[in-house]
C-alpha cells in the first residue's frame, strides 16, 4: 500500500510535466505543418468557390437555393416520419386511415404551394428593392443638381423680396404725403405707392421663380430619363454585374485536396524591360525605326487592352469595389488617345522623311547606285 502511494506521488508530477511537454510539441508541429496545410486548403476552397460562383450575385442566389433545399428536405423528412408512425400504429389501414392520408397529402400540397408563393413574393420584392436602389443611384446626380438649382432659385426670390421691402418702405414714406392728396383729388396711383411697388416686384419675382423651377424640374426629368435609357442600352456596364451584399452569406464549399499556385502578374517588370530596351536601342538603319513606328499603334493597343482586361476582371472576378474598375477603365481610355496619336505619327513621319524613305523603298538604278549619294 505504501509503496503504491509513493510510486503514485513520484509519477504524478512527471506525468503532468510530460503531458505539458507533449502538448507543446504537438502544438508546435500543428503551427508549422498543419498551419500551412490549412492555409493552402482555405486558398483552394476560395478558388473552387470562385469558379463555382463567378459573381457575388450567383453566390447569393446559390446560397438561397441551398438554404431552401435544406428546408424542403427537412419538411419532407418530417412528413415521412409522421407517415411511418401512422403506418406503424396501423392507422394507415381501412377507409378512415386512407381518408386521413389523403387529407394529409392535400394539406402538405397546400403548404408547399403557400411556401412557393411566399418565396416568389419575397424574390420579387428583393428584385424590386434592388431595382429601386439602382434607379436612385443612377438619378442621384441629376437630383442633386436640381436640388441646388432650386435652392438658388429660392434664394433669388428671397433677395428680390428683400429689395421690394426696401424700395416699398422708402416709397411708403413718400406715400404718407401723397396718399391723402390722391384720395382728395381722386388719383389712385398716388394712394399707397409703396404697397403697389412691393406687390408688383414680388409678383414678378414669383412668376420668374415659378418659371425657373419648372425648367429645373423638366431638366431633371430629362436627365433621369437619359440615365435610365443609358442603363437599359448598356446592361453590361462596369459595376452592374457584381452584387455586393451588406453581410456575408453562407456558402457550401467542396473538399479540395490539391492546391495550385499561380504566379502573379507583374506589369512593372515588363514596363521596365521596355524602358531599358528603348534606352539601349541602336538601330542598324533608320528603316527599322520606320517599321517600329508602323507597328506602334498595335503595340499600344495591346497595352491598352491589358487595362481593359483588368477593368473587366476587377468587376467580374476580383473582390474589388466599382471605383477600382472605373480607374482601370479611365487608364484604358487614356491609352486609346495615345493609340490615336501613334496612328497619326506614322503618316506624318513618312511625309517629313519622304525623300529619305524613297531612297530605301524605291532606289534609283538599284541600292548600290543610291548609296553613292553620301548624305
Amino acid at each position: 500500500m505504501g509503496t503504491g502511494r509513493g510510486l503514485g506521488r513520484r509519477q504524478t508530477p512527471a506525468g503532468r510535466g510530460g503531458a505539458h511537454q507533449g502538448l507543446g510539441n504537438r502544438s508546435g508541429v500543428g503551427r508549422t505543418g498543419a498551419g500551412a496545410g490549412r492555409l493552402g486548403q482555405a486558398r483552394a476552397l476560395r478558388t473552387a468557390n470562385a469558379r463555382r460562383h463567378p459573381t457575388r450575385s450567383a453566390a447569393r442566389t446559390g446560397a438561397t437555393q441551398d438554404r431552401r433545399a435544406v428546408a424542403d428536405a427537412r419538411r419532407d423528412a418530417k412528413a415521412a416520419a409522421r407517415q411511418a408512425k401512422r403506418d406503424a400504429r396501423g392507422g394507415g389501414r381501412g377507409p378512415l386511415g386512407r381518408a386521413a392520408a389523403w387529407g394529409g397529402r392535400k394539406a402538405g400540397a397546400g403548404a408547399r404551394a403557400l411556401i412557393s408563393k411566399a418565396r416568389g413574393k419575397q424574390d420579387r420584392a428583393t428584385d424590386a428593392a434592388l431595382a429601386a436602389k439602382r434607379s436612385a443611384a443612377r438619378k442621384a446626380p441629376a437630383r442633386r443638381k436640381a436640388r441646388w438649382a432650386l435652392w438658388r432659385s429660392a434664394a433669388r426670390m428671397f433677395g428680390k423680396r428683400l429689395l421690394a421691402c426696401a424700395l416699398g418702405g422708402a416709397l411708403g414714406l413718400v406715400g404718407l404725403v401723397t396718399s391723402p392728396i390722391g384720395r382728395r383729388l381722386g388719383i389712385p396711383w398716388l394712394v399707397h405707392p409703396g404697397r403697389r411697388l412691393y406687390r408688383r416686384i414680388v409678383d414678378k419675382a414669383r412668376r420668374q421663380c415659378a418659371e425657373r423651377d419648372a425648367r429645373i424640374r423638366k431638366t431633371r426629368s430629362e436627365e433621369e430619363a437619359a440615365a435610365d435609357a443609358a442603363a437599359s442600352a448598356d446592361p453590361g456596364a462596369i459595376g452592374d454585374r457584381v452584387e455586393r451584399p451588406a453581410r456575408m452569406v453562407p456558402v457550401s464549399y467542396p473538399t479540395v485536396s490539391e492546391v495550385e499556385n499561380v504566379s502573379g502578374f507583374k506589369f512593372e517588370e515588363a514596363a521596365s524591360e521596355m524602358q531599358n530596351a528603348a534606352a539601349t536601342y541602336d538601330p542598324d538603319s533608320n528603316m527599322e525605326v520606320v517599321d517600329m513606328i508602323d507597328n506602334l499603334p498595335s503595340a499600344l493597343e495591346c497595352v491598352a487592352k491589358t487595362f481593359l482586361i483588368l477593368a473587366e476582371r476587377s468587376d467580374r472576378e476580383f473582390a474589388f469595389e466599382k471605383e477600382v474598375a472605373d480607374g482601370f477603365d479611365d487608364i484604358y481610355k487614356s491609352l486609346l488617345s495615345a493609340v490615336d496619336a501613334a496612328v497619326d505619327l506614322g503618316p506624318r513621319f513618312r511625309e517629313i522623311h519622304e525623300g529619305d524613305i524613297a531612297r530605301h523603298e524605291d532606289p534609283r538604278n538599284g541600292s548600290d547606285a543610291e548609296k553613292k549619294w553620301n548624305v
